[in-house]
């Protein structure tokens, strides 16, 4: 069942309609998906409509292969992304000392995975303005 997928486009946030298309899986199915998969959590905006980035569309990728490709089961895969997850050395958390952010990791944690690094940058400038708005005593 292995088909090929479209390219990812350049853009910050992906309707459930775009990732259904990008991914060739149904929309009832990515929301049973974040269900069953912790690390499948999209924005929810007005109206709890999701919106989905980059790195979810790639773990959503991965995901339907190991299910429809190689043939997992939910947990079996839950337990394959489980492992690749915390075997990846996670960067991305905030220095709360320092206030400085991280390097982006994608879930596989292969940063050739992600967006274009100027996207990383400006996400990066956003939350050091929240990190300050927050903070506002440093």
């Amino acid at each position: 069942m292995s088909t090929t997928l479209p390219l990812i486009p350049a853009k910050r946030y992906f309707t459930i309609g775009e990732v259904s298309e990008l991914c060739d899986v149904k929309p009832y199915v990515l929301r049973y998906w974040e269900q069953e998969f912790g690390q499948l959590r999209p924005v929810k905006r007005k109206g709890n409509r999701r919106y989905y980035q980059h790195h979810e569309i790639l773990l959503i990728r991965k995901i339907r292969g190991l299910l429809y490709d190689q043939g997992f089961t939910i947990s079996g895969a839950r337990v394959k992304l489980g492992d690749q997850i915390s075997a990846a050395p996670r960067e991305d958390r905030v220095n709360e000392d320092a206030g400085e952010i991280g390097t982006e990791q994608s879930p596989s944690g292969n940063k050739s995975d992600l967006a274009e690094p100027a996207n990383n940058l400006a996400v990066a400038d956003e939350l050091r303005l929240l990190l300050g708005m927050l903070n506002p005593e440093k």
